[in-house]
């Protein structure tokens, strides 16, 4: 479910009661679309995450640690340098839009008292957040906008804040069901349900009228006005009610009504859980893509090599001809005429009942040399064969054990396990070939996990059960 207008007014609901009067007291920046607030409340200290990412963008307090960067950006700093020992003064919202300011209280370098103001635009890619002085004018922004560069209005410093346009209606100034179907019944049966009202109304997702007429058995393509009814019922309780989430799928939540009032912070929770996992879900799959890429890379290098070998030996099969093709000329030196520029030669061949074999010359030097030349050639390969037949088996050995790594790596379930298999991976192949670590590979040395620690892969291979432990 989008993080929609519903979901961001009750979380502000529950931020309003929890932290005003709070003081920031830390402020740090983990990537470039995050800042994390230090705030410390009624006696506690809280962690307020914004996030501006296009697929994530969200706000909301957290209990999860995140890596504090060894130099803080430029952003950072800058927030830093304004808010550190400010009071949050309140939190206001517009209507079910996605836009939420934060306004704050403190005395500046003069001691004067002073106000700032942060803007959290949370608008998929649009996304935003802006930091503003008591007279509307932006001091700065993680984004920098300009009507230039096709942007619909200017997030410059220095430049007065503009209220992002929109040309939906919102749902919260609707007074009765007549008017909220009055907007949407010309385009009844044009499109499915949860598409037009989304479409219609500012800061209602599709997830969420989905779920609705799916919890009512309501077809998406109804044009029952009494279905439409339904509806409408259902989200005015929505923007009325205590609410809650609840997991739909591990990509996937709702908001609903709910009793329980034991939790003043329950959706907070709920939604600092579930991006946290989802966050470890993508950066797991991010890491194992990167290892894997790696291991693939590396595994075609030696493809390559045993396919090399695999032509030297195929040349390696001849080296009896050239022995036969040096002997031949030897033999018959005092038929050749030494002067004669030759560039091949038919002689009788001893050794198939002296029929005629025709050898290949080079006419730039003498048969005499010719027949050296293809001595040395057959030596050459001779000794080539026993070498490159030996690295050939190490080759294919690399091979299977590069092979089984690919087959744990797509099996494991954790980032430590892909952290052993990288390890592992690394002191035998990575130290000798490769000098780069992948783009999203951990930095810091792994130490290897004892064998106990790692359960065991589980198979079904004619109908037993398979327990697959690395040694």
């Amino acid at each position: 479910m989008a993080f929609d207008g519903i979901v961001t007014k009750q979380v502000v609901k529950e931020l309003d009661n929890l932290l005003i009067g709070g003081k920031i007291n830390k402020v740090y920046q983990p990537n470039k679309n995050e800042v994390l607030f230090g705030i410390y409340a009624n006696g506690k200290n809280y962690t307020l995450l914004v996030n501006i990412d296009s697929n994530q963008c969200r706000i909301h307090l957290t209990n999860f640690q995140k890596r504090n960067p060894l130099n803080a950006p430029n952003f950072c700093m800058l927030l830093r340098k304004h808010l550190i020992g400010m009071k949050i003064k309140s939190f206001e919202t517009y209507g079910l839009e996605r836009i939420i300011k934060i306004v704050l209280e403190g005395y500046d370098e003069l001691n004067d008292l002073s106000t700032k103001e942060i803007v959290v635009e949370l608008m998929g890619k649009h996304s935003n957040m802006i930091l503003l002085n008591s007279s509307n004018t932006i001091i700065d922004s993680m984004r920098h906008l300009e009507i230039s560069s096709n942007s619909t209005r200017d997030i410059m410093p220095a430049r007065k804040y503009v209220f992002p346009s929109n040309e939906k209606q919102d749902f919260l100034n609707l007074t009765s069901f007549s008017e909220f179907y009055n907007i949407i019944g010309p385009y009844i049966g044009n499109e499915p349900i949860d598409n037009l009202i989304s479409s219609k109304f500012t800061g209602i997702s599709k997830t969420l009228v989905f779920h609705i007429i799916d919890a009512n058995n309501i077809s998406n393509t109804s044009t029952l006005e009494e279905d439409y009814h339904i509806i409408y019922n259902a989200l005015n309780r929505l923007t009325t009610s205590n609410l809650t989430c609840i997991a739909i799928s591990n990509k996937d939540y709702v908001i609903k009504e709910t009793n329980d009032t034991t939790s003043p912070i329950q959706v907070n929770l709920f939604l600092d859980e579930f991006y946290h996992t989802k966050e470890l879900s993508k950066e797991f799959i991010s890491y194992r893509n990167s290892v894997l890429k790696l291991i693939l890379n590396e595994l075609k290098k030696y493809t390559k090599r045993l396919e090399n070998m695999n032509d030297k030996l195929e040349e390696c099969n001849r080296k009896e001809q050239y022995r036969i093709y040096g002997e031949l000329i030897t033999a018959n030196l005092y038929k050749i005429d030494e002067n004669e520029n030759l560039s091949s030669i038919s002689l009788p061949n001893y050794y198939a009942n002296n029929e005629e074999i025709t050898i290949p010359l080079d006419k730039s030097i003498s048969p005499h040399m010719n027949a050296k030349k293809y001595f040395k050639k057959y030596t050459k390969l001779k000794n080539a064969c026993e070498i490159v037949s030996k690295q050939k088996e190490e080759t294919k050995q690399e091979i299977d054990y590069i092979e089984s790594i690919v087959y744990e790596l797509e099996n494991a379930k954790t980032v430590p396990d892909i952290d052993y298999i990288y390890t592992e991976f690394s002191e035998n192949f990575l130290g000798k070939n490769v000098s780069v670590s992948p783009k999203n590979m951990k930095k810091t040395n792994v130490k290897k996990k004892k064998e106990e620690d790692f359960s065991p892969l589980k198979t079904i291979i004619d109908g037993y059960e398979v327990l697959i432990r690395k040694k």
